[in-house]
């Protein structure tokens, strides 16, 4: 029997990786490819336009290209074909530090120096081919290069991030983020001494208008982003944040902390305007100048297990590296 999908509700781990459902009338002049992002949590469009490329979509039984239009009471039928790693990302053996697993999940704490799945550059070392090792059974709905993964941290970002095991794990998860129901708190060491205690940040964010490597407040085609933040401590011309995140956009806190004034520590790309060069203090500077990466920890991850709806929150403590950062700065705040 195919498992029948809906809005409301998710397959259940015993059902085949078969999904169909009738659109809507309010889902009528949906191109294909919009219909199942829309329907299916954790679909890119890229990822739906390859599906139904691929012959895995079928309308009223029939295949359809990407742009064609749904009509109202139209049967769409999903097939979630399996990962095939061997196509792509391959399993490698590489240690992963596992704060928890089970058959539906499982959370990783990266470390800081790790792609999370395959791209240009990046073919091998990656946590997916880490995951893959480790697994063996990950969900497919993301695609042969990225099984499992829900979410993502920038290369140089450390922290918690969970990965599904399982295509229903996936579905409820992706669901999850999309209704900003998981919660993410980072720590962030930026430069410069905030004004306030906190504050909140909400602009949108797109690719930059002449440098297509970087994000930007000030893209025509940006997408809302919020940003909260607290100051945690207070250093010498630094201060260790409390940051969280009601939506993911690309480098988010790294572009909004950059906008107030304060970036990140050891962020090349959004911190050298109002960064190293605003500190005075000749130590401090150096201590800033010399760390080797952007100072950013995911520190707190909070979701409901979607198999039980069980509450779940995980912590994880600073690296050894921005652990001597603050140290260090503290030391040079004690000495004034």
């Amino acid at each position: 029997m195919p498992a029948f999908f809906d809005p409301n509700g998710l397959p259940s781990e015993d059902e085949d990786r078969r999904l169909c459902f009738v659109a809507s009338p309010e889902e009528a002049g949906l191109r294909l490819d919009m219909l199942l992002v829309g329907r299916q949590a954790g679909l890119t469009r890229t990822r739906a336009a390859a599906l139904i490329g691929e012959g895995n979509v079928l309308v009223d039984g029939r295949p359809c290209r990407a742009g064609q239009k749904i009509k109202a009471d139209a049967e769409v039928t999903l097939e979630l074909p399996d990962v095939k790693p061997y196509l792509a990302a391959l399993p490698e053996d590489i240690p992963l530090s596992v704060v928890y697993e089970d058959s539906s999940l499982i959370v990783i704490d990266k470390p800081a120096g790790m792609v999370v799945h395959p791209a240009a550059g990046h073919y091998g070392g990656t946590l997916v081919n880490a995951l893959l090792f480790h697994c063996r059974d990950l969900s497919g709905i993301g695609g042969e290069l990225r099984p499992g993964i829900v979410h993502r941290l920038d290369k140089d970002t450390s922290g918690l991030l969970v990965a599904a095991k399982s295509d229903g794990a996936h579905v409820g998860l992706a669901a999850q983020f999309k209704r900003h129901e998981v919660k993410k708190t980072y720590l962030a060491v930026v430069c410069g001494q905030p004004r306030t205690e906190g504050g909140r940040i909400e602009t949108s964010i797109g690719r930059h208008p002449s440098d297509r490597k970087k994000m930007s407040t000030r893209s025509d085609r940006g997408r809302s982003a919020i940003t909260v933040w607290r100051v945690r401590e207070r250093y010498r011309e630094t201060a260790l944040l409390e940051v969280d995140i009601e939506t993911g956009r690309t480098h988010q806190i790294r572009v909004h902390l950059a906008d107030i004034g304060h970036p990140v520590v050891g962020d090349s790309v959004y911190g050298r305007a109002g960064g190293i060069s605003a500190i005075k203090d000749a130590a401090t500077r150096q201590l800033v100048k010399t760390f080797p990466r952007q100072a950013l920890h995911a520190w707190r991850l909070t979701f409901t297990h979607p198999a039980d709806e069980s509450g779940m929150t995980f912590v994880s403590p600073l690296p050894a590296d921005m652990a001597e950062l603050c140290a260090a700065l503290k030391g040079r705040t004690e000495s004034i």
